[in-house]
């Protein structure tokens, strides 16, 4: 016979569960306001009453949670949070996020579809997986690629601050790799820029001169980039026309994949004006 559980106690228990459903409410609504929120605006999203709230963020607080602006009042998120989301995303769950969408990618354009994340001054190849194409590109996961001439490499250079892009151009040599390579500093700089202006970046023959790519970056719970995905296929079969085309499709990896890391922002909608 079961264990009879005293109506008081059991009232506790509902009780915890509802206020630590609560607190994630809370925390949930504070983490998609970057500017933070005011505890009257706060209290009306989650539906509860001011001094409710009051106390469940007080808590949140005192654990480090979440944390007061002095100068507003607002609350963010503290950063303890962060390093809890930062420690579930590592190469193996990472790994396991993309290859779905990836291998999605492959199955509705055919071609080898990868996720890499910045390594120094290179980028790794996290996870691929391979098109149907007759031709595909040869990349295991693991492998290590120059930023300056692969789509990869540039979307997550675009992401970086332009005094970083300028500092990686002072230490890094522009290898040629085939004759489309960027090797000038100031071209590859006016590509960047182009690639965080549209969002998108390409590879037309640089690192390999039978392969076209193109890129996207991925966004993490923080809004922050944290990779690039990517689609690339013999240069034969993807012309610059039907590179452009395909972007709207990368895009479409590359929000899931954001969503998959956590990233709660705004759809990126310049693929449209870029094509």
């Amino acid at each position: 016979m079961p264990d009879l559980v005293e109506p008081d106690t059991e009232d506790r228990q509902r009780g915890g569960v509802q206020s630590i459903g609560r607190a994630f409410a809370i925390l949930e609504e504070i983490a998609r306001n970057r500017d933070g929120l005011g505890l009257a605006e706060l209290s009306r999203r989650v539906g509860l009453h001011s001094s409710t709230a009051f106390h469940l963020v007080r808590t949140l607080v005192s654990l480090g949670y979440v944390r007061q602006l002095k100068d507003s009042k607002r609350y963010r998120i503290g950063r303890p949070l962060f390093a809890l989301a930062a420690g579930a995303l590592d190469e193996i769950e990472m790994t396991s996020l993309a290859t779905p969408v990836l291998e999605e990618l492959s199955r509705t354009t055919g071609e080898s579809a990868h996720f890499a994340v910045r390594m120094g001054d290179s980028v790794m190849v996290l996870a691929r997986t391979a098109g149907t194409g007759a031709f595909q590109l040869i990349d295991r996961a693991g492998a290590l690629r120059p930023a300056h001439c692969t789509a990869l490499g540039k979307a997550i250079l675009a992401s970086l601050p332009a005094d970083h892009v300028e500092r990686f151009l002072e230490r890094v040599e522009l290898k040629a790799y085939t004759p489309k390579t960027i090797t000038d500093a100031t071209v590859l700089r006016r590509e960047i820029a182009e690639a965080r202006r549209t969002g998108i970046a390409f590879d037309n023959g640089e690192f390999d001169a039978e392969v076209r790519c193109v890129a996207l970056p991925v966004r993490d719970f923080t809004g922050q980039v944290v990779g690039a995905i990517g689609l690339s296929g013999p240069v034969w079969r993807l012309s610059n026309h039907a590179l452009h085309n395909r972007a709207r499709v990368v895009r479409g990896a590359a929000d899931r994949l954001s969503d998959e890391f956590g990233h709660k922002g705004e759809r990126d909608t310049r693929v449209k004006a870029a094509e």
